[in-house]
This record gives structure tokens, sequence and C-alpha cells, in this order.
């Protein structure tokens, strides 16, 4: 029962959005460059933008939801009914991470870019810094036949 009760809680989810793996090149200290994945649930009507985590308890490591608009702006997000604590990091249209600002759950204060960026990815928050993702990392993501593919062609 406990088990059921888990499943529906996690499983608040409005719409069906398409995963797509996210490939983050993270500049290590050591000067190597890592690759680490993330499993996003693609954002890009404005109904499913304005919708996003909203609802969800449960967003496991590894996942995440990435947010595409159609232009570059100054973003703005919140966490208006968002129980899940969440990191979001604000990418260019190149696929450069320009913010990453954590987020407090149910809070309907703004968070919002610095500059003028395309995209916004929300994992669990603390996921960026463990895994020594930071501003200035790139983003791009997994294609048919699993080649690595610039986010502005993501669909």
């Amino acid at each position: 029962m406990a088990a059921i009760l888990s499943f529906i809680s996690c499983s608040a989810k409005k719409y069906n959005l398409p995963v797509r793996q996210l490939v983050i090149f993270s500049q290590q200290g050591s000067g190597n460059e890592t690759a680490l994945y993330v499993d996003a649930e693609l954002a890009v009507k404005e109904e499913e933008r304005n919708y996003g985590f909203m609802n969800r308890k449960n967003i496991p490591d590894g996942t995440g939801m990435l947010f595409v608009f159609e232009k570059d702006q100054i973003l703005h997000f919140w966490m208006k009914n968002t129980p899940h604590p969440l990191s979001i990091a604000y990418i260019d249209s190149t696929g450069i991470i320009a913010d990453i600002l954590d987020m407090t759950p149910f809070s309907e204060a703004s968070i919002s870019s610095s500059r003028s960026v395309r995209y916004a990815l929300e994992v669990p928050q603390g996921w960026f810094k463990k895994n020594g993702i930071k501003e200035g990392d790139r983003v791009e993501w997994t294609g048919p036949d699993n080649q690595v593919l610039p986010l502005r062609g993501i669909k």
C-alpha cells in the first residue's frame, strides 16, 4: 500500500513530455573535461513551461526538465506549487551555462537570469554542485544514433 501511495504522489505529471538525454561538458579542476548526463523532460509549449515541476514531490537525481524558449530573453522562474527543492541553470543559445541558482519550494519569489538566455534546466537542488557543474560549462543533447548535438536543434 505504501508503495502505491508513493507512486501516486511522485507521478503528479500534468503533461506527458518527451525525454531527451542532455550532456553537460564540465571543466573539472584537473583541466580535463568531464561529460555528465541528465534525462530531461522537454517543456516547449507555453502551458508546459508554465506548469513545469508543479506538484511533483520526488525528482530523482540524474533527471530534470529543460524549458525551451523561442528567443533569447531574461527569464524569470518561481516555485509556486512546487514542493521539491530545485536548482536551475540558465543556458544561452550556444549552450553555455550563464547562471546556476537554488530555488525554495513553494516560493513565489522570482529567480531571474542575469542576462538573455534561451533555455532553463531544472534539476534536484544541489545536483549541479555535487557534480562539479558550474557557470561556463556547456550543455548539448544526445540525438538520433547517439550523436551529440547543439541544444539549438533539440526537439
